[in-house]
């Protein structure tokens, strides 16, 4: 073993005597051929003494292009490199890669900014880059394909070294700055000369001399990353944790989530094979989905699929479905999804580790802080420090004020729910949610009730409903959640809850048309209001019922049966009111159908009603409606006089009308007299008044009726001529985002398509 060690030293000095020779030769200082070569000064100097072991071919290629070697010479100090090599042994940095990474897929924007990023040569410090995202993300993968990609860039070498965060006693910095060390091939007795408290300083010493990739996987945490990372020299550190390093200063941060839909279908594809996924690419995309697009879990339903080559893609996507079961089908040999989540779970604090159970309870998509407050009982500030420390550790996503957990997450949370709390403990949380969910989502909705508004002086609330702005952010953020409150407030014959809660969304639901849900909403009360024996409220919700079914869905004909059912219990009550909205919703449905004669009837009718009652915001409705019955019958030059007297008398009483019903009736008037003006042909006045009723909805941030509207505007202005502004209405219409008309989008966009084919 010293004779083969002498050979080696001897062979790695002939190789640095003869790049010194030719060094000199060149009339080159080793600091001059370092910047013609790109191999730091500490590198040169190391390989001309025999310190260093003789380096790569690409290496050698860089010394010899920096000394301007002519063939010849070239291929003598390549010989010497090869003659300095041991056989076995592998050079500085290079380390074998791990196996798994060929079939990598997607994440091209990060791999593009780890790239440009290492094409920082100009840097004062190393660039640091920490890639942070939940387990199964694929940090380590794309670490590793990305390094593999940038190993020319660095030419004194590549290493990768396991930090081995998640392991329950993980090393700490000394022990892997002393593997570091010993990595970069620092001589023994450098290491014993420099004794422990000075390896430290060597490492950085090292590093600032060379320009090398450094790969720390699998952080624990800020305490043990910091004190491996150089702080000079032109290399690059890609730091992979679970955890977001936020305490890490002057750092590139790259966070990982799932993978695309399509990437997921590519990924799987690579993995099962082109022509079983082309047989039943539905499926594919069904296990993708189930799979939550995560790579590590496509990586296992994958190489379960590879090695059950009996199995079709469509057995494993059934085997998915089953939620409670989910997790237990996702593991492949002993690779399984939930050890990966394990591994997260065990280093919580026991606050996070119950808040992450029960945020299993959460029956929408994601939550507030407020909301998690009440899962765990907490007051609001420790919740929002138990939400962050899961954000940290990868097990939780944060958007703006909003917290997600990733499908498999939940499942697995579910599990820890079940296993470490009691039934009563879950539904005690689970009650604490909904109720609380229900209670502000009455106070929240009444910001647009008349005679409502803001919050009472003695609510207590945990979250801002200081305007109605504010109000709606909440009901649209939390409308999954407070649905299934209803839901379940339904299913357990709280009916008085069911209706409360419908009746203070009524005006708010105009806010919100498109959501989706108001028929279940509106229909749910009213069967509520029945089972009461309450006719006044299964009057009043079997109006607002009929309104989503014609205005939400384009169902007339249903929502006359509904406006129907509720005349007749308006008519039993007694009640003026709702008898009179009976008749605006018939009216209203009629005129869909076409039937404009009685549609006429019944909206004069609900006039008088309204009149007769004093209820000014059903009288601003009958009159506006008087006008689009006309301007539907044929009749423009009669609505337009009946739109501008609706005008008239809203301006007169708009004092006492909330705002945001007032500027409704408003941006409807407005866009009612535009389309007479349309029909008329008069289009400079049609566009002033469209452009007048968008600005309105716009304003009082009314996404649907804006909508509505843009497509209006839009095709006033081709007829006026003017098809460049045409074209930017129907642009707007196209990017106002999920709470628009689909219909109304669907329809910008071929008219897009067809201004762009002419």
């Amino acid at each position: 073993m010293r004779a083969e060690r002498a050979e080696l030293s001897g062979e790695r000095a002939a190789f640095g005597a003869l790049l010194r020779e030719l060094r000199l030769a060149a009339s080159q200082t080793i600091e001059g051929l370092a910047e013609a070569s790109g191999v730091s000064v500490r590198g040169i100097g190391d390989l001309e003494r025999g310190r260093r072991a003789a380096p790569q071919r690409r290496t050698v290629a860089a010394l010899a292009d920096g000394l301007g070697l002519d063939e010849t010479l070239r291929e003598r100090l390549l010989a010497a490199a090869r003659a300095g090599r041991a056989p076995g042994y592998s050079p500085v940095g290079v380390t074998a890669f791990p196996r798994g990474i060929d079939d990598f897929v997607g994440r091209e924007p990060q791999l593009t900014r780890l790239a440009a990023l290492a094409e920082r040569r100009d840097a004062v410090q190393p660039v640091v880059v920490a890639v942070s995202g939940p387990p199964g993300a694929g940090k380590t993968t794309l670490a590793l394909h990305a390094a593999r990609g940038l190993a020319d860039r660095f030419p004194d070498g590549q290493l990768v070294l396991d930090l081995c965060g998640t392991d329950d006693e993980p090393p700490g910095p000394a022990e892997l700055v002393l593997r570091l060390l010993k990595a970069l091939q620092v001589a023994d007795r450098d290491l014993a000369q420099a004794g422990p408290e000075g390896h430290p300083a060597l490492y950085r010493r090292v590093l600032a001399e060379r320009r090398c990739l450094l790969v720390l996987d699998d952080a624990r945490d800020e305490a043990q990353v910091r004190p491996l990372l150089p702080a000079a020299g032109a290399g690059m550190v890609v730091v992979t944790s679970r955890r977001m390093l936020t305490g890490l200063e002057s750092v590139h941060r790259l966070p990982l989530g799932e993978l695309s839909p399509a990437e997921a279908a590519e990924f799987l594809t690579a993995l099962v094979g082109a022509e079983r996924a082309a047989a039943d690419p539905d499926s594919v995309a069904e296990v993708a989905e189930r799979c939550g697009h995560l790579p590590l879990a496509l990586r296992v339903a994958g190489n379960w699929l590879a090695t059950r080559t009996g199995w079709t893609v469509r057995r494993l996507a059934d085997r998915l479905a089953a939620e409670d079961r989910r997790l237990d089908a996702l593991a492949a040999g002993d690779v399984r999804v939930a050890a990966a989540f394990d591994l997260s779970y065990r280093q919580l604090t026991p606050a996070a580790a119950r808040l992450f159970r029960r945020l299993a309870l959460v029956p929408g998509p994601d939550t507030g802080a407020a909301g998690a407050a009440r899962l765990t009982g907490q007051p609001l500030f420790d919740a929002e420090d138990t939400l962050e420390e899961l954000v940290e550790t990868g097990l939780l996503g944060a958007y703006g004020e909003r917290y997600r957990m990733h499908d498999l997450l939940r499942l697995y949370a579910r599990t820890r729910l079940e296993a470490e709390e009691s039934a009563r403990d879950a539904e005690e949380a689970r009650t604490a949610l909904y109720g609380w969910l229900l209670e502000t989502t009455v106070v929240a909705g009444r910001w647009f009730e008349p005679d409502h508004g803001a919050p009472t002086a003695g609510w207590a609330g945990t979250v801002d409903l200081s305007s109605a702005d504010r109000a709606r952010a909440w009901l649209q953020a939390e409308g999954a959640n407070w649905l299934a409150a209803l839901r379940a407030a339904a299913a357990a014959g709280e009916h008085a809850m069911v209706v409360e809660v419908a009746e203070a969304l009524h005006w708010f639901s105009d806010q919100w048309i498109f959501w989706g849900h108001w028929p279940e909403v509106f229909g749910t009360a009213a069967r509520c209001a029945r089972a009461l024996d309450d006719p006044v409220g299964e009057a009043t919700h079997l109006n607002y019922h009929a309104w989503a079914l014609l205005t939400c869905e384009g169902r007339p004909h249903e929502s006359l049966e509904r406006s129907a059912e509720a005349l007749a219990a308006a008519r039993r009550a007694g009640d003026t009111r709702q008898e009179a909205w009976s008749h605006i919703y018939r009216a209203l449905a009629l005129r869909r159908l076409g039937d404009h004669v009685p549609a006429a009837e019944h909206m004069d009718r609900a006039a008088s009603l309204f009149e007769a009652a004093g209820d000014l915001h059903g009288s601003l409705q009958a009159r506006h409606g008087r006008g689009l019955v006309l301007m539907d019958s044929g009749r423009p030059e009669e609505a337009l006089v009946v739109y501008g007297r609706t005008l008239e008398f809203l301006e007169r009483v708009h004092d006492r009308l909330e705002r945001h019903i007032a500027d409704f009736g408003r941006g409807g008037l407005h866009s009612g007299m535009g389309s007479c003006y349309a029909l008329m042909e008069r289009w400079t006045d049609a566009v002033e008044h469209q452009s007048a009723a968008v600005a309105i909805w716009r304003t009082s941030g009314n996404t649907a009726m804006e909508s509505r509207q843009l497509i209006r505007l839009g095709r006033a202005l081709l007829s006026a001529g003017r098809s460049a502004e045409a074209r930017e209405a129907f642009a707007r219409c196209v990017s106002l985002g999920p709470d628009a008309d689909p219909q109304r989008v669907a329809e910008a966009r071929n008219a897009l398509a067809r201004r762009d084919a002419d």
